[in-house]
């Protein structure tokens, strides 16, 4: 019967100092294992990896390294004794790659995130492992950043999405974009770039597809992401190749255009109304430019009233086509205007195309029109009126020369229409005297001199005194503006009692 013969340990087979020359100053970290489970020799950096100095302190056999030390997996998963990579590794087994968390006995939290692979040393001779050896990268700054990037990404409200460039699938989808479209995240993790069309309808999506093959940035562009329930999202897509787990990724972002699309489609449809409106209204309405009163629109309505077409006028200035009857009224006007003031009812005169001029009140509004500061001038033609005015004037002017043949109320209203607002800072009643009220509300009855002088008992020289005292408080010189004047300021002429010298002994 043959007889295996006994398993040699790497202690009997070899000098562990010229393995320990090569394997001191790499970066990786390196711990040799012998086959009975003893911890034989780890480099500077393998310790470095596990916070210990000494190899004593990792742990002189498996059994201590796994007291010493806890590992799960990257989904918190804790590892059994056996699925320990050290424990793999001694039973022989060969992994290329394991990605473990380790953390310190007696804490909470982990404190590395290794990479781990191994190697079988097999004697040359016999064809037994002598040594097995755990190679360990340090990849906690790795995957620390990755989880930043998770937790940002998914964090972030503005939609975004990633693809594998390997084969166009979506492997990483945030809330943001789950909200603007409406798909479930399973919906999307299953689907690829085409299934989910992020370049749909895109200005660029030649040149997007380009790149996306070659895993180049893919630039801004206006695109329609389709949805879900039907219709279609206008957004900005772009993409941004990136690196994550190893693999080229590409990371498209986007930006929601569809409020700023129904506020455009809002926007046009107010001006198109407004439009409609201007170009309709009976009132004779201009838009020019706030800046430079460049004419951009007129109505039929203002052509009417100043023979000015709209070929002829728009792009000039009112003050350009002469529209103002003189220098002053534009400079006034074009004052209150940059000044930031708008127009109510402001009178002035223009000049039509004909020449004639024409009185009008000038009303303005400042308006934001396709974006730009714009003003609305309107204008109400109040020629006749100003024209009928004047005759009335006259006609009362030439009526109140003799009022001897009016009755009192016709004679009183009269005065009111001619008679100007009262002046707030000039003369009052209370200027007068008494016996200046007396003659004053004989004035107003139509009396002259010679009555109110029988009316009062007085001289008639007395009377005109008093009279020429009256025009001179009052700022008047005919007795028929006296009586308008008093007649403006509540004055009744009934109401004083007017006495006779004697009976005021």
């Amino acid at each position: 019967m043959l007889v295996s013969p006994p398993l040699k340990t790497l202690r009997e087979t070899a000098d562990l100092r010229h393995l320990r020359q090569i394997v001191a100053g790499l970066d990786e970290g390196v711990i040799l294992i012998d086959p009975d489970e003893t911890l034989l020799w780890a480099n500077d950096a393998a310790l470095a990896m596990h916070g210990v100095a000494r190899l004593e302190e990792l742990g002189r056999t498996v059994d201590e390294y796994r007291a010493r030390f806890q590992l799960r997996y990257r989904n918190n998963h804790r590892l059994e004794a056996d699925d320990y990579p050290i424990e793999r590794v001694v039973a022989g087994d060969s992994f290329s790659e394991v990605v473990v968390e380790v953390t310190v006995a007696g804490e909470e939290h982990p404190r590395w995130v290794h990479q781990v692979r191994s190697l079988v040393l097999n004697d040359s001779d016999e064809g037994a492992p002598s040594c097995v050896v755990l190679v360990v990268q340090d990849v906690t700054a790795r995957f620390e950043a990755e989880d930043r990037f998770e937790q940002s990404f998914n964090a972030n409200p503005a939609p975004a999405v990633i693809c594998r460039l390997a084969d166009l699938r979506y492997v990483k989808v945030n809330q943001g974009f789950l909200e603007m479209t409406g798909h479930l995240r399973e919906q999307v993790l299953c689907k690829t770039v085409y299934d989910i069309d992020v370049l749909r309808e895109g200005e660029k999506r030649e040149l997007a597809k380009e790149r996306l093959a070659e895993g180049r940035t893919i630039p801004q562009m206006e695109a329609e992401l389709e949805l879900p329930g039907g219709g279609a999202k206008l957004v900005i897509v772009a993409g941004q190749p990136i690196d994550m787990g190893g693999e080229p990724c590409m990371l498209f972002t986007f930006a929601d255009l569809e409020p700023r699309r129904k506020a455009e489609a809002a926007l046009r449809h107010s001006e198109e109304r407004f439009t409609r409106t201007f170009q309709m209204a009976p009132v004779p309405m201009a838009i020019g430019a706030r800046d430079g009163h460049l004419l951009c629109e007129v109505n039929d309505s203002f052509t009417a009233l100043t023979g000015y077409g709209a070929p002829e006028i728009i792009g000039r200035s009112l003050a350009d086509v002469r529209l103002w009857a003189s220098d002053e009224v534009r400079a006034d006007i074009e004052g209150a205007i940059e000044g930031g003031h708008d127009l109510r009812g402001h009178e002035a005169r223009i000049g039509a195309r004909d020449g004639h001029r024409i009185d009008c009140l000038v009303s303005t509004e400042a308006i934001t029109l396709g974006g730009d500061a714009c003003v609305l001038w309107a204008f109400q033609d109040i020629t006749q009126r100003k024209a009928t005015e004047l005759e009335l004037v006259e006609a009362i002017e030439a009526v109140m020369k003799d009022t001897s043949w009016f009755s009192r109320s016709i004679m009183d209203k009269l005065a009111r229409l001619r008679a100007p607002q009262a002046d707030e800072d000039g003369a009052s009643l209370d200027d007068l005297t008494a016996r200046e009220r007396e003659v004053l509300a004989l004035i107003c009855q139509g009396k002259d001199d010679k009555s109110i002088a029988r009316a009062l008992g007085v001289a008639g020289n007395t009377v005109r005194n008093h009279v020429a005292r009256i025009y001179a408080k009052i700022g008047v010189n005919r007795r028929t503006a006296a009586a308008a004047w008093a007649r403006a300021r509540g004055f009744e002429s009934g109401a004083v009692a007017v006495r006779p010298r004697e009976d005021r002994r």
